[in-house]
């Protein structure tokens, strides 16, 4: 077994899953990254992978490969830049254990990440909210629980995967009413309710007749988060995110202190300041729409989860 074999096993067994914790999208992420570049060294040199050394993995061969996945296998700058952070994790994890080949390691360290245009993710507006909270037929209960899951997506911006993981028992409905999440990034998050969205839930949740530990909104199984976050509204071609913004006063409060608290190491958020929102904390219901406002128009029905 060559430096570069016990390495890599040694960088995802002891590194990744033994000292970081890395999540399982993590190093799933990390692991196609390193077998992409492992079986284009193989097709480069003629040496099975096994076989590689790090001789074989020097910074020219390391820049043919991200030139080889952007221009040939068509992925993005942004997808370029992650697989290099992937193979700079590596390589600095392998910095330690191979002094003898440091100047190698080195200048496959010094590849700079790729600058790429930022793209402007927009918000949903209150006419938008209103539209996408009226299209569940709630005369069925596949409608009622659509509802009940976009309104708390609305108030609260939680990620489509935070919100299908969430059980009856995250829900807290008393005094001071609150949902508690354990999201991305393994931090636990919990976001006021306001009058309107208690009040939905709490049907929600007599209707759904659930255990504690039984999943918050479900079909005939639990949902689950399949990354399609783009929800079209009706003439509208603006992009979101799969992550809704948050329009009450309680998710803006506590987006902007999150926004302050780690702005070192932010990276781009939604934006969602909005001019009709209201700035009561209690009982934060949507801005109307003019009655000469251009997105008027019936709201096409979404399918069921």
């Amino acid at each position: 077994m060559t430096g570069v074999a016990g390495t890599v096993q040694a960088f995802f067994t002891e590194r990744l899953i033994g000292q970081r914790r890395a999540s399982p999208h993590t190093v799933a992420a990390y692991r196609d990254a390193i077998r992409l570049l492992l079986n284009f060294a193989a097709q480069r040199t003629g040496t099975v992978p096994c076989r590689l050394d790090f001789t074989d993995l020097d910074a020219p061969v390391i820049s043919a490969f991200l030139d080889h996945i952007e221009r040939e296998r068509g992925n993005t700058i942004r997808s370029r830049n992650a697989r290099l952070a992937a193979i700079h994790s590596l390589f600095a994890f392998a910095a330690l254990r191979h002094p003898e080949h440091a100047a190698d390691i080195e200048r496959v360290l010094a590849i700079p990440p790729k600058r790429a245009d930022q793209t402007i993710v927009t918000f949903l507006t209150a006419t938008e909210t209103q539209a996408l909270l009226a299209a569940p037929d709630r005369s069925t209960r596949t409608g009622r629980r659509d509802h009940a899951w976009m309104l708390l997506a609305v108030q609260t911006g939680l990620r489509a995967s935070e919100l299908t993981a969430l059980n009856c028992r995250d829900v807290h409905l008393g005094g001071g009413a609150y949902v508690a999440c354990h999201g991305k990034g393994r931090k636990d998050r919990i976001t006021p309710l306001s009058p309107g969205t208690v009040a939905t839930l709490r049907a929600w949740l007599a209707e759904h007749a659930g255990t504690p530990d039984d999943p918050l909104f479900t079909t005939a199984h639990p949902l689950r988060h399949r990354g399609q976050g783009m929800l079209p509204l009706p003439g509208q071609q603006k992009r979101h995110t799969a992550r809704p913004a948050a329009l009450s006063s309680h998710g803006l409060a506590a987006r902007r202190e999150r926004h302050h608290r780690h702005r070192a190491l932010a990276r781009p958020r939604i934006s969602h300041h909005h001019t009709d929102l209201p700035a009561s904390r209690h009982g934060p219901q949507a801005a109307s729409p003019g009655p000469d406002h251009p997105a008027s128009s019936p709201a096409r029905p979404l399918p069921a989860a």
